[in-house]
């Protein structure tokens, strides 16, 4: 480092530190790094400007860099201003790299002052394996937006009066275990098991999935729709499944649990439709709290597995 190239050296880096940290605006930034005309004696080397470009990243930046002594310019012209070597385009990307995956600029300082082959293998194989995790917890981050748009989406357009009867495809489901309300347990008390459960079956289990309802066919016919016989994730990729066949199904809104007024509608449909229950009922809230803030108007979603060859005959 030249001594005139490095005059006030603290004041440059003290400045130029605040303004990494509280940011400069477009004006600003161009007022401490005008564009830089063409330079004879600098032909062939590159402008703060233009290795910026380059290198991705804001000119205030690539000065702080050169404060810190990570990308120092390789020339000064009159004017002070800084040109760099294209052989230099690589390193500042890679110290860019570097700072966006997490990789604190105190430990890029370390690893770049002291670079050996051993090292930056070592550096790389740490930080590659630090993106797979990323890349995999953004991945099931993304299954789930995406389940969760698909729910939401699938009932903004549901005529909530109508009941209906249509083939579903089958569904990919997990399925907890029976609830046992015999002793006592409440309903958020076997929900809370439910958690339990499928957090010790599998600790790296995602239980951010919405959480519905199965009642028994048998507990369906004699109304009894008060305490969930199992609860369930939907889930894409799970080992359950919602058989694919034919379901009555109607919609209504309220809290969780205010579904016996939409059961008696079903049961209606299903008898003057001379349908047949033959499988469980699936309670689902597909506008819950994630999407509407009033809890008393949740949509929630019965379906329930029936049969019959006249329905379809007719």
């Amino acid at each position: 480092m030249k001594p005139a190239a490095r005059e006030n050296y603290g004041e440059e880096l003290k400045k130029n530190t605040i303004k990494l940290r509280y940011g400069m605006n477009p004006a600003e930034e161009a007022a401490e790094n005008p564009e830089e005309g063409e330079d004879e004696e600098h032909s062939g080397l590159l402008s703060t400007g233009e290795l910026a470009k380059f290198a991705r990243i804001s000119r205030s930046a690539l000065i702080f860099y050169d404060n810190m002594g990570l990308v120092s310019p390789v020339a000064r012209g009159n004017n002070n201003y800084r040109y760099y070597s294209p052989f230099q385009v690589t390193a500042t990307n890679l110290i860019n790299t570097l700072q966006v995956i997490g990789v604190p600029l105190k430990e890029i300082t370390r690893f770049i002052n002291h670079r050996t082959p051993e090292k930056m293998i070592s550096l790389f194989s740490e930080q590659s394996r630090h993106i797979d995790r990323q890349i995999e917890e953004l991945l099931r981050a993304q299954k789930l937006l995406l389940t969760l748009k698909g729910i939401i989406e699938d009932a903004s357009d549901v005529d909530e009066e109508k009941i209906e009867v249509r083939r579903h495809e089958e569904e990919s489901i997990l399925i907890g275990p029976q609830n046992d309300y015999s002793d006592g347990t409440t309903i958020e008390e076997a929900f809370l098991d439910f958690y339990k459960h499928c957090s010790a079956s599998d600790g790296d289990m995602d239980l951010n999935y919405p959480v519905w309802a199965i009642f028994s066919e048998e507990r369906v016919k004699r109304g009894d729709w008060v305490g969930p016989d199992k609860f369930y994730f939907k889930m894409p990729d799970a080992p359950d499944r919602k058989p694919a066949g034919l379901y009555v199904t109607g919609h209504t809104r309220g809290y969780y649990g205010q579904s016996a007024a939409l059961y008696k509608k079903l049961l209606a449909y299903i008898e003057e439709n001379r349908l047949e229950i033959c499988g469980p009922a699936y309670e689902m809230y597909p506008l819950n709290e994630i999407s509407i803030l009033d809890p008393y108007g949740y949509l929630m979603r019965i379906s329930i597995s029936v049969k019959t060859s006249d329905y379809l005959q007719g």
